[in-house]
């Protein structure tokens, strides 16, 4: 039985990330004001049959890691995790003093890990005949970026990774709302870090889901995904901070499911999208009327987009504003359920205009959904964010402000 306690919502008490849409909070509401995004790059030379594609890179300087002190830790996807963290470090460093060490959790959601540092070494391997100084296969291990965070902040309690594909960063939210319902920790580091590596690249490629120009979500003329790299890390609750200012940002509700209908195709009815949230309204004690904002998985696939129209439709009929914002900063895998989490913690900590759709107006007329346009304001303070992975494992996560 469910009880009051567990309608209550988890609170956000800080929030980081770094994508293609920037790390400062002025270039990121900028980029999502105007829809465009200048870190979004044609690269050749990247695939093997050396086509074109569009990648989101990260253009920020990184922060460096001692690797003396952190040894078989110093790798990209790391440094781009912790220049996520360093932002709300302030609030990290409160929670320790709070709750003490043992009793702040790490979970991370990840895909690629360190593996662009691995095709780094093995490419060295091949040119010199062996492996550059200070590589380790742990460095690509999933494992190796929860463990890094955990041993950075000198955190004692749980630590631990979920690699569900593009769900992963999502399914975090969900393990740590169990975490501290159970009262096994009063704080949680929630969130992902994916760094862009050829074997993604080329996977994707080989499925045929890459676009060679910008992705062009929920049109007719859709083609394809953009990858991207990115790291999204929140600090988790049950208590809101008390020194911030209100309204303050919580985790309302969360839905996941696991259709399993295919290895890498989506349900086409959209039968557990529409499951997860379902059952994110039902955590939140939420109807669909009160949801102001749809955050789409929207990867720009024909068969994505398409199912996740149809069960957005049957959920929510066309009446709240929808749009997938990979165009700005693409499809970061791992991270992506995170870093879109993100997007919506600025929208509703700043009160942001929606970030518009951005594709080519060729709407598809078999997508019964009302797209964000230009300049359209979130009327009611509660969003919801989808993020759908190989599989059928899906995660719906709603974020909302509260006064209390």
């Amino acid at each position: 039985m469910q009880t009051i306690a567990d309608k209550q919502p988890i609170y956000i008490r800080g929030c980081g990330f770094n994508s293609a849409l920037g790390c400062e909070h002025d270039t990121i509401h900028q980029r999502l004001r105007q829809g465009v995004s200048p870190d979004m790059l044609t690269v050749q030379g990247w695939l093997n049959d050396g086509t074109e594609t569009v990648v989101g890179k990260v253009s920020s300087a990184l922060p460096n890691i001692d690797s003396t002190r952190f040894t078989h830790q110093d790798t990209t996807n790391n440094r781009l995790a912790l220049s996520a963290l360093q932002q709300i470090e302030p609030e990290i460093h409160a929670a320790i003093k709070q709750y003490g060490n043992d009793r702040i959790a790490v979970i991370v959601g990840t895909t690629t890990s360190g593996i662009s540092d691995g095709e780094q070494a093995l490419t060295t391997r091949k040119e010199t005949g062996s492996y550059p100084n200070g590589y380790h296969y742990h460095q690509q291990e999933p494992t190796n970026t929860g463990q890094f965070i955990a041993d950075y902040y000198q955190l004692t309690g749980p630590c631990y990774t979920l690699s569900t594909a593009c769900s992963s960063s999502g399914r975090v939210f969900l393990s740590a709302k169990r975490m501290l319902k159970a009262g096994l920790v009063d704080a949680v580091i929630v969130g992902g870090a994916d760094s862009i590596c050829r074997l993604t690249l080329n996977g994707f490629h080989g499925l045929d889901s890459l676009s060679s120009s910008l992705c062009n979500p929920f049109s007719d003329n859709r083609n394809g995904i953009n990858i991207g790299e990115g790291a999204a890390f929140m600090l988790l609750a049950r208590t809101p901070d008390e020194s911030q200012s209100t309204p303050h940002i919580a985790l309302l509700g969360i839905g996941d499911s696991s259709d399993a209908h295919h290895i890498s195709a989506p349900h086409p009815e959209g039968t557990g999208a529409e499951v997860a949230m379902r059952k994110a309204l039902a955590d939140a004690n939420l109807t669909p009327n009160d949801i102001g904002y749809i955050n789409a998985h929207g990867t720009a696939t024909p068969l994505n987009d398409a199912m996740e129209a149809k069960a957005l439709a049957r959920v929510f009929g066309n009446h709240v504003p929808v749009s997938s914002t990979k165009p700005l900063t693409g499809h970061t895998l791992g991270a992506a359920s995170a870093i879109e989490a993100a997007i919506c913690w600025h929208l509703l900590r700043y009160n942001l205009p929606l970030p518009k759709q951005i594709n080519d107006g060729v709407v598809a007329d078999d997508l019964p959904i009302q797209l964000a346009s230009a300049d359209m304001a979130l009327t009611k303070p509660v969003v919801l964010s989808n993020s759908f992975a190989f599989g059928g494992n899906n995660i719906s996560l709603i974020l909302g402000r509260t006064d209390d």
